[in-house]
């Protein structure tokens, strides 16, 4: 495809061409350029109404914000979609637990796996998703069943949207006989050289990190965590982390997700901490949506906190921060459609990830890009033409509304995918399609 979009915003970060070039920004923090594509690709982006482009065809935006397609740092693939048979009977993180625990044992053969990974795929393509990264549960049989599926899913969308995985297991359950040799094989075998476990204060949690941090040394593996999901200030794991990254000189980059206690420390345990994570490298997504859905629930009480962790004391102290979907119509969270707009709409109410709103706009798309050793988007000559156009023509409009109406872009051509119907999973749970 050939043309040009006229007088788009675009996030003033995005727009690498337009900075050289002295394009006007305005006080919201978005740049007016127009964007010219040749064969899928941008071939220029120059100042709204500099330039002349002859008889190019053209799509005149008239000032509406054009997006950088969405990268989303941690997800569930495995688990989504999972509610209808399997609800969570209390609302809580240890009710999702047991659930997916039970659900796990009866349901999850290869069949089960893929068919909803492919479900939550399809959406995430259709909202304007580029790049997934997604937690496997490796527990038992499940690796051997739940990674060969996601390595035939990343095969089936390269080019569309590009998969990460990385293995999920409880940090004790590591030093079950063959359990370690059984997450190696297959992480070497259909993963993503990554390595990762939900930590939280057991006696061994030192020996654990430990063995993690040499493995995936030994390997050349990233390493990517579950931290500190709960209320309870005891719980620091994340400082034995950085502590660990910080002593063994860890090489790789390192994703930590969640860290909600974070929030629940006194001043000086946080900052000692944050100090630590920043110092080690270390990176934090925050998963807005399904923290507030589990943290602090109690029946027929009001919750006294968000759930989330301290994102922007981590920002500010210079760690590289983000937000991403989590978990999908699941025990651990009954909502979500896999739609990074979404989650950034919800962040913002949720974290106040706002005044100014132009300084999270990368929280989405290019922090999460640097996390996963992607390619950071920018809108400059010789990039792929990946780009979601909206209505909106200013943040409040853009977070006002869902964005349903919204254009894909990739590779400089609209896609023609919708979101799947619910209806398309009935046959998991033996019902009619």
């Amino acid at each position: 495809m050939s043309g040009a979009f006229r007088i788009a915003k675009t996030p003033r970060w995005l727009a690498a061409d337009a900075r050289a070039l002295g394009a006007p920004g305005d006080a919201q923090g978005f740049a007016r350029v127009d964007i010219l594509i040749d064969q899928g690709r941008i071939a220029a982006v120059t100042p709204a109404g500099v330039q002349d482009y002859g008889e190019t065809p053209r799509l005149p935006l008239a000032g509406r914000i054009a997006l950088p397609a969405f990268v989303d740092a941690h997800t569930h693939l495995d688990k989504g979609h999972i509610w209808r048979r399997a609800p969570n009977p209390t609302g809580d993180f240890p009710g999702a637990i047991q659930t997916v625990t039970a659900d796990r044992a009866a349901n999850w053969s290869a069949e089960d796996v893929a068919a909803r990974m492919e479900f939550s795929l399809r959406c995430a393509y259709a909202r304007g998703t580029r790049a997934i990264r997604t937690h496997l549960d490796s527990v038992g049989p499940q690796a051997d069943i739940s990674f060969p599926v996601f390595a035939a899913a990343r095969e089936r969308w390269k080019g569309r949207i590009e998969l990460q995985a990385s293995p999920l297991f409880g940090v004790d359950v590591m030093f079950e006989p063959g359990h370690m040799q059984t997450i190696e094989r297959n992480v070497e075998a259909h993963g993503s050289k990554l390595l990762g476990a939900v930590t939280y204060m057991i006696p061994r949690l030192q020996e654990a990190l430990d063995a993690l941090f040499a493995l995936a040394e030994r390997r050349g593996w990233d390493l990517d965590f579950h931290v500190d999901e709960t209320a309870d200030p005891a719980a620091r794991t994340l400082g034995a982390i950085a502590d660990t990254a910080l002593r063994r000189k860890f090489p790789g980059a390192i994703l930590v997700g969640h860290c909600c206690s974070l929030a629940r420390q006194d001043d000086r345990a946080r900052e000692e901490t944050i100090d630590k994570v920043v110092r080690a490298g270390i990176a934090v997504v925050s998963l807005p949506m399904c923290n507030m859905f589990l943290q602090d629930r109690h029946p027929s009480r009001t919750p006294r906190w968000r759930g989330v962790t301290a994102l922007h004391e981590l920002k500010a102290a210079g760690a590289l921060t983000m937000i991403a979907s989590d978990n999908t119509r699941d025990p651990f969270y009954p909502h979500g459609d896999m739609d990074m707009l979404e989650v950034w709409r919800e962040g913002v109410r949720i974290l106040h990830l706002d005044y100014p709103y132009a300084d999270w706009a990368d929280a989405v798309a290019a922090a999460p890009a640097r996390a996963l050793r992607l390619d950071p988007p920018r809108l400059a000559a010789g990039e792929a033409a990946d780009l979601i156009l909206t209505q909106a023509r200013d943040f409040t409009e853009l977070f006002s509304r869902p964005q349903a109406d919204r254009v894909v872009i990739r590779n400089g051509a609209s896609i023609d995918a919708a979101a799947p119907h619910y209806a398309q999973l009935d046959f998991l749970e033996g019902l009619a399609p």
